[in-house]
């Protein structure tokens, strides 16, 4: 996340593919048909042109609401600005930690300038370097945190900064306004906030791409702030083109590769990646980048509105394609629009992102988008998953041909029929309350499929059919018929399929799979993914319940940033309970484990908070208990478990749990080089612990390992 020093600006000519390691330079890539003798020239002329010319940008300040005061920011602008009426499209950069919009902090004006200075020389388009520079959050070179995201703050919104930012751009500069011609791009942090405000702003921008990307921060309004990982959101890039640059040697590129993975696994995302061979965590391959983003200003499928799509925002009030959602929200929560098409939506409030419970209590209002005729009638249907109950509202279109809907908090199945509604088809209801079903491996389950008939008239001949392309599936059932589905119905087709599932050791496997439903009138496929657990199980060494009392563990904590670490003690008191250490009905507890041996070599036999897994309806997570991993410097979060045991629990229940530890360590290799350089910095690692356990009422444990 924090740019560290960058290296000169140097150019070798090398043999071979722009991926050789004998090309050490960051951004020293080919273009698509190109060769390395017929590139560098171009690109060494374009530096020696800016160069000659004298300053290759200009820096300018602007007036913001936002922040109450003027805003700075450097424009790089074509060669033939001055000299030409021509329009041309925007790239917006954002920097990285402790940095400015000068990109200077680090080579001082080196490296990323000169690249960036070069590559607006040779293309048409602007190149607009934002300042994410807060005063407050800038108390020192390393201590710098710009644009406003970390967990207490939210009074300076750089969504709606942006906003000012590029009408400003947009009013004073020559540039082609649509989304389709305005793009992001960003190092570190400022990768984070390329891939977050382009999530934000869909309508704004066309394509995003980020270089060695921090991984999660925090945002909305102050006092309610929710932890944002763009690997959590990937369905609002459904119509932006995204590019992820990773550097190998990059210290957190374990999360770059786990965000690559979670936009690797969705189709309907127009994504490409690169991976440089560089040890630094800094900006690469700068100028094939922006080359991608030269080929989605050329994309006009960019252009239009799209028919279909996603959207979530941590915000009470916010706008995407003309839609307009305000939400009653007093503590952090999600709002989520999916598959929003003229004939209806899904929408759902979620108390943290990906698996956070419903939350319930937060009426909502849904303004569509002028997509309706003007004045007619239409009827909605809302299907309220948690109550089992479909409503319908006679509803008219406004002048515009907006119609303003009205729900509240949950998950909701809204369907709209009437002039420009096209019917809904046949829709997989949500498998559980919180984001993946994870079903025992080994043996046949049956599945919790559901599907629901969305429209106001019946569905005939309903069939359903199961399939998985992963060989790790097997369907042992995988069809069945109904002979109709009612209005608002929705069919419980659990015991209709069976699955079994093969798992191997290590972590959750993810495995996806297909329904495909037949009813009169068409067809539809849904895929949905299912987390295996690992095979086998292991139970926990021993474990500890906090129902309202104290402990003292020992934890494991890091050295430093190269390597190294030590126990020390840490006293809770967690949960809300009696405190004799058994999770009885009704009460709050946090559970905690003990490794015999975590991730860093010196963490051996410390105790550490779980997250708990259940597909039991008795055992609910009513906490995201997130805490900073030591001495990361990413803003990772370790999430944790408070869970609560309902009051209703039958006498005798059996829960089983998948309690979820994890462990990290700095990975410094000293004898690693790049080239003739060493290995900048130690890699920061983390893993998952997965552990098998049985709750029962009758042996939940005080201190002691469980019985197998």
């Amino acid at each position: 996340m924090f740019g560290l020093a960058g290296s000169l600006l140097t150019f070798r000519a090398a043999a071979g593919t722009p991926n050789s390691r004998a090309a050490r330079v960051p951004g020293a890539t080919l273009a698509r048909g190109s060769s390395t003798r017929s590139w560098l020239p171009v690109v060494l002329g374009c530096i020696a042109q800016v160069t000659a010319a004298g300053q290759p940008y200009q820096d300018h300040t602007h007036d913001s609401k936002v922040f109450s005061e003027p805003r700075h920011y450097r424009v790089f602008l074509p060669a033939g600005y001055g000299n030409s009426t021509q329009r041309y499209p925007v790239i917006y950069y954002f920097h990285g930690h402790s940095d400015r919009y000068t990109l200077e902090r680090y080579d001082n004006g080196r490296d990323t300038v000169p690249k960036i200075a070069a590559f607006v020389a040779a293309h048409d388009v602007i190149v607009v370097a934002a300042d994410g520079y807060v005063a407050r959050d800038y108390p020192d070179f390393y201590g710098g945190a710009p644009y406003d995201v970390m967990r207490g703050g939210g009074q300076f919104d750089y969504g709606e900064y942006f906003r000012e930012l590029v009408h400003h751009i947009d009013t004073t500069w020559r540039t082609l306004p649509g989304r389709r011609f305005r793009a992001t791009a960003g190092l570190s942090m400022g990768g984070f906030m390329s891939l977050y405000l382009s999530a934000r702003y869909p309508d704004l921008v066309g394509s995003a791409s980020a270089f060695n990307p921090g991984p999660e921060f925090y945002v909305g309004e102050p006092g309610r702030r929710s932890l944002w990982r763009p690997k959590d959101h990937v369905a609002s890039h459904q119509h932006t083109m995204i590019r992820l640059v990773r550097a190998s040697g990059d210290y957190i590129s374990q999360y770059h590769e786990e965000t690559r993975a979670a936009y690797a696994a969705a189709p309907e995302v127009d994504f490409e990646f690169r991976q440089d061979e560089y040890h630094r965590h800094w900006a690469t391959s700068i100028a094939e980048t922006f080359e991608f983003h030269m080929r989605a200003f050329g994309n006009p499928a960019l252009d239009t509105t799209p028919l279909q799509w996603s959207y979530a925002s941590a915000y009470r009030e916010f706008e995407a394609f003309g839609y307009r959602v305000t939400a009653t929200l007093d503590r952090p929560a999600l709002v989520l629009l999916e598959r929003v098409t003229a004939g209806g939506f899904r929408v759902q409030t979620r108390r943290w992102a990906p698996d956070g419970p419903p939350e319930e209590s937060a009426p909502l209002t849904v303004l569509t988008a002028p997509r309706y005729r003007p004045g007619a009638g239409y009827q909605v249907l809302d299907y309220a998953y948690a109550r089992k109950q479909a409503t319908i509202r006679d509803l008219r279109a406004d002048a515009e041909g907006r119609l303003l809907l009205a729900t509240d908090g949950g998950v909701h199945e809204i369907s709209i029929t009437g002039p420009g509604a096209d019917s809904q088809p046949a829709l997989l209801a949500p498998l559980t309350t919180g984001d993946y079903l994870r079903p025992a491996p080994g043996s046949p389950v049956h599945l919790p499929i559901r599907i629901l008939n969305p429209r106001l008239a019946p569905m005939a001949s309903v069939r359903a059919e199961l399939a998985s392309d992963y060989p790790t599936v097997e369907i042992v059932r995988g069809v069945t018929e109904r002979k109709s589905l009612g209005p608002g119905e929705v069919a419980d087709l659990s015991d209709a399929f069976l699955v079994k599932f093969t798992a191997g050791a290590g972590d959750f496997a993810r495995v996806r799979l297909r329904l495909k439903l037949h009813f009169d009138g068409g067809e539809t496929q849904e895929s949905f993914d299912v987390l295996v657990p690992p095979d086998p199980l292991p139970p926990p060494a021993e474990v500890a319940v906090l129902d309202g009392r104290t402990r003292t563990f020992a934890v494991f904590r890091q050295a430093g940033n190269q390597g190294g670490g030590k126990s020390i003690e840490r006293t809770v008191t967690e949960g809300a309970g009696n405190g004799n250490g058994l999770l009885d009905p009704g009460e709050e507890a946090t559970i905690w484990l003990r490794l015999p041996q975590g991730l860093d070599p010196f963490d051996k036999n410390n105790w550490c908070r779980a997250k708990v897994y259940t597909g039991s309806s008795w055992l609910t997570e009513v906490a995201d208990i997130q805490e900073d991993k030591q001495r990361e410097w990413t803003s990772g979060q370790n999430r944790t478990s408070l869970v609560r045991l309902s009051r209703q629990v039958p006498a005798g229940a059996e829960i089983p749990l998948i309690l979820d530890c994890e462990s990290w360590s700095f990975t410094f290799t000293p004898d690693v080089r790049y080239g003739r350089e060493p290995l900048y910095q130690a890699y920061q690692f983390h893993r998952h612990y997965l552990f098998g356990w049985k709750w029962t009422a009758s042996q939940s444990p005080v201190d002691h390992p469980p019985k197998e």
